[in-house]
């Protein structure tokens, strides 16, 4: 059975580049961002792993670059809501909101690593619990950006009486790094965006998953148009093709532009399998003009 197509994105393709945390990667960090600020493009997204010992905080680590930078977005990709308290969260991303001038949008997961997360203090949660407490953590962090006293009752979060603050610069989106028909469902239902990478969710795969967040966001009284579809591309760009992510500057855009047609992904993070630097020049310099060239 072919899937159902995926609905038409509202708004227009984006681009962005992956920035990882090694504390020893510092400068190549901030170059990376400062390319993708120089070309306008409109993200930078940084991995969340705190349990890796060579990783600095990711949210330490935006603010730094968003102090350093003038209007490119960041976002973390995805934060570990294993080890981020919710109404935490909301204050840390609020926060971050306010002092980078509203450059923040807050990609959300419940942690997929479980022994690395339980060694740090963090539960143990089942799939199904994990989800459940990713749904809950939705509600808080809303809540808590609204600026309003609230509480919250749930299985796996409690916040008895919370006095948040400050409200953000702007309304951050929520964007989901989730994978399972379920927490598709949830997305579809709750959040604002997916983030989803290329070796996990292949292109002939898209559009199948698509029409669950589809499906969902329908059965909620939400329109599906308007949520971000965002795909982390891994690979490089090199003078031959050997796979969709892998080849010249044209063949990217052909990928690309035919993913966003076929499958409905409308924002793209180029995550560079080597020579990171230099590949997200190409990639903002070349590769996002011609895919924009191919999609008017």
């Amino acid at each position: 059975m072919t899937a159902p197509a995926p609905s038409a994105p509202s708004s227009p393709v984006t681009f962005g580049l992956n920035v990882d945390p090694h504390s020893a990667g510092l400068p190549t960090a901030l170059r990376i961002a400062e390319i993708a600020d120089a070309a306008g493009l409109d993200h930078v997204g940084i991995q969340d792993h705190p349990y890796q010992a060579d990783f600095l905080d990711t949210f330490t680590l935006i603010t730094w670059l968003a102090s350093r930078t003038r209007s490119v977005r960041f976002f973390p990709n995805v934060a570990n809501l294993a080890l981020r308290p919710p109404a935490m969260l909301a204050k840390q991303a609020a926060s971050i909101d306010v002092l980078s001038g509203g450059r923040l949008e807050l990609g959300l997961g419940s942690g997929g690593f479980t022994d690395a997360i339980a060694g740090m203090g963090g539960p143990r949660r089942s799939p199904g619990a994990a989800r459940a407490a990713l749904g809950e953590a939705i509600d808080i962090i809303r809540a808590a950006w609204a600026g309003q006293p609230y509480a919250y009752e749930g299985a796996h979060h409690t916040v008895p009486g919370a006095r948040p603050g400050p409200r953000p610069a702007h309304d951050i989106a929520i964007w989901l790094g989730v994978m399972g028909p379920k927490a598709l469902a949830l997305l579809g239902a709750k959040a604002d965006g997916w983030s989803v990478s290329s070796p996990y969710a292949p292109p002939e795969r898209l559009s199948g998953l698509n029409a669950i967040i589809d499906d969902a966001a329908r059965d909620a009284g939400r329109d599906p148009a308007r949520l971000t579809r965002l795909y982390n591309v891994m690979g490089t760009v090199v003078p031959s093709a050997r796979d969709p992510f892998n080849g010249p500057v044209e063949h990217w855009a052909d990928t690309l532009a035919e993913i966003h047609t076929a499958h409905g992904m409308n924002t793209f993070v180029f995550w560079p399998g080597r020579d990171r630097e230099r590949q997200a020049r190409i990639f903002a310099d070349e590769v996002v003009p011609a895919v924009r060239a191919r999609l008017g």
